[in-house]
């Protein structure tokens, strides 16, 4: 690939969805986006730029966008944050919010869905705990096609087999010929949504909960600092935020605060939120 057209790709790709391309990454480049020319009967990456350079076919921006962004997902994925969640958050979400009985959980860069699916097994299966109680799980991803297929609750063998306990499985998903699909009550229990981190989040209201988990490892630090800035409007004094294991506020964002004792487990920098 042409170092003029690295350039060109790596730039349009930040500008659009955050992501930092470095050139020894190039490689990425050529394996997702050879089969957006190919599909456009393009012969290769050089000519998939003369036609973005050429004109501003949006359609093809979002396809192009969408490949570069598209990330592996899987069910209950590092389960320590979901054992957090239900040991430690839960049982606080159930106290303070005990007068409203409802809280929002939001799952950003949710992907194909296996991360608030498994939120919300989490909340099934403390049904009687939660009886009474209104809960909303918010998934949000910039690609169009992965959020279609988050919908469907529809999966692979092999999609499933990754992280999910056979029980889990048994209990929730029900057998569409190869497929298995999350079954109309898992599917009713979280929303999905069109989103991109780098616009304005504030249409998406209060959130109590947000995981945003792997995904600021792939934005610079001035881009991770703005999305951490707008997460923490999003959040009442005694939210929680999770991020992934490789991932910090520290050094990048005067927002959060790490709670004590919980790795990747972050409150605002003004809360005095404590976990037993």
């Amino acid at each position: 690939m042409k170092l003029e057209d690295f350039q060109f790709l790596s730039t349009l790709i930040k500008q659009r969805s955050g992501l930092v391309l470095t050139e020894d990454k190039a490689y990425l480049l050529e394996s997702r986006l050879m089969p957006v020319a190919r599909k456009r009967g393009l012969k290769g990456l050089e000519e998939l730029v003369g036609v973005l350079r050429g004109h501003k076919d949006e359609p093809l921006l979002q396809e192009v966008t969408e490949a570069m962004t598209t990330n592996e997902s899987f069910f209950f994925r590092d389960i320590k944050p979901f054992d957090l969640f239900r040991d430690q958050v839960l049982p606080q979400l159930l106290k303070n919010r005990a007068d409203r009985k409802s809280f929002r959980v939001w799952c950003a860069a949710a992907s194909s869905g296996q991360e608030p699916y498994s939120l919300a097994i989490t909340l099934m299966e403390q049904s009687q705990q939660l009886a009474g109680w209104r809960t909303e799980i918010m998934g949000t991803d910039i690609s169009r096609d992965i959020l279609e297929k988050a919908k469907s609750g529809l999966y692979s063998q092999f999609e499933v087999q990754r992280g999910l306990p056979i029980q889990l499985l048994l209990k929730y998903f029900e057998k569409k010929d190869d497929m298995w699909q999350a079954n109309s009550a898992l599917r009713t229990m979280v929303k999905y949504k069109e989103l991109n981190l780098l616009g304005d989040l504030q249409s998406m209201g209060k959130f109590d909960v947000v995981f945003c988990r792997n995904v600021l490892i792939y934005f610079d630090q001035e881009t991770k600092g703005k999305v951490l800035e707008q997460i923490s409007r999003l959040m009442p004094q005694d939210g929680v935020l999770f991020l992934g294991g490789a991932e910090t506020v520290l050094g990048i964002s005067d927002k959060f605060k790490p709670i004590p004792g919980f790795r990747g487990v972050y409150c605002l920098a003004t809360s005095s939120m404590t976990f037993g």
